[in-house]
């Protein structure tokens, strides 16, 4: 009896750890991205997670796969050495904060010259959920 007792107890032990994986927490993807569609204009707030997609986002599991296609590059600004073409895309602007893939994250777009439209469009319209003209 005591040998069945202890086998219980050790596989319930072992389903615990299991259900706790450092990997999945790592891994947690917890967005906060903040959209301001034109100077002077109320910013709109959403919430994203990923690994379930959530949130009060409106497209949630669009913009996680937005994100995971982008990848963590995304959030690097354009070195400042770096040539961009003059060409302006419109007052838009957004921030993301938060965790991707367990990582910290803090970034902002904008579509203020070639590099910045480059970074916001990699994203899409569905991320910032701002149709452009």
């Amino acid at each position: 009896m005591s040998v069945v007792a202890l086998a219980a107890v050790s596989a319930c032990g072992s389903d615990a750890s299991r259900d706790s994986s450092p990997d999945e927490t790592a891994a947690a993807t917890s967005l906060t991205i903040v959209v301001t569609p034109d100077e002077g204009a109320d910013a709109t707030t959403y919430e994203l997670t990923c690994d379930p997609s959530g949130g009060d986002h409106p497209q949630p599991q669009q913009a996680c796969d937005a994100f995971a296609a982008a990848g963590a590059e995304v959030f690097d600004a354009a070195p400042a050495d770096q040539t961009c073409a003059q060409v302006y895309g419109g007052p838009q602007t957004a921030s993301v904060t938060g965790t991707f893939e367990g990582d910290d994250v803090d970034a902002s777009f904008s579509r203020q010259n070639g590099c910045e439209i480059d970074r916001w469009e990699k994203l899409g319209t569905t991320v910032f959920n701002l149709p452009l003209q």
